[in-house]
């Protein structure tokens, strides 16, 4: 079961939007769904909420370090409430996913995320789950850097909230232990739903086309059968 829900993001207003920050925005997500208010505890090095969830006390963190530390932060709260490794959840922005994917994995490499980097040297472990937010990669990686401290396009932004939505609905299933049904409902994504076909706009046989010539030249109306034309004299 997971007691410890940890959000990973820079403080402050210039880095509210930013696409590092995707792992504060799926916290806040959690927060408004729990009712939780979330404050400052400095003993934590962060915000940090707590509530009840069909008895089983639930914590959420916010890390208010900057990322490269955010595991003096999350090593604090565990610890002092004896939390296991295996019984933490970190949601963190994640390069190699586009926008609108997410995963979730237990233990593995930090891939050169600072803010797992620095959970891991602080835990003495990578055994804590991750949830892995899509932002995207620049393509270069030189220009890492400025991409994540940059805010994503509108779309890219809709489709990390969706994803967003899609993960908080687990939150049940997480805090009840429910690890395989909980990675089912986050890997499933909804297909874009199919734009109706456009109906055919009529056409008009007689109308002229660019060259002024009729589309369709319509022959000459038939004549009856078993009538024929007399001359008639005068």
């Amino acid at each position: 079961m997971i007691r410890l829900f940890v959000g990973l993001g820079n403080p402050g207003p210039d880095y509210e939007a930013t696409r590092h920050n995707a792992g504060f925005w799926w916290i806040d997500a959690v927060a408004r769904e729990l009712k939780v208010n979330m404050a400052m505890e400095k003993s934590h090095h962060g915000l940090v909420g707590r509530t009840a969830v069909n008895g089983q006390t639930v914590w959420l963190l916010k890390p208010q370090a900057f990322m490269n530390v955010s595991g003096k932060s999350v090593a604090s709260l565990a610890r002092f409430y004896k939390i296991a490794p295996q019984e933490i959840l970190v949601a963190h922005d994640e390069l190699d996913l586009v926008p609108g994917q997410v995963k979730l994995k237990l233990g593995g490499s930090h891939a050169g995320h600072n803010g797992l980097r620095d959970i891991h040297d602080q835990l003495g472990t990578d055994d804590y789950w991750r949830l892995r937010l899509g932002i995207g990669h620049p393509g270069v990686k030189s220009e890492v850097i400025y991409w994540v401290l940059k805010n994503p396009s509108l779309d890219h932004r809709l489709q990390i909230d969706e994803c967003i939505t899609r993960a908080v609905k687990a939150v049940p299933l997480f805090i009840a232990g429910q690890m395989d049904a909980a990675t089912l409902l986050v890997h499933t994504s909804k297909p874009p739903r199919p734009k109706p076909p456009r109906k055919p706009k009529p056409v008009d046989p007689a109308a002229p086309d660019p060259l002024g010539t009729p589309l369709y030249p319509q022959s000459p109306s038939p004549k009856p059968p078993g009538v024929t034309q007399c001359a008639i004299e005068s």
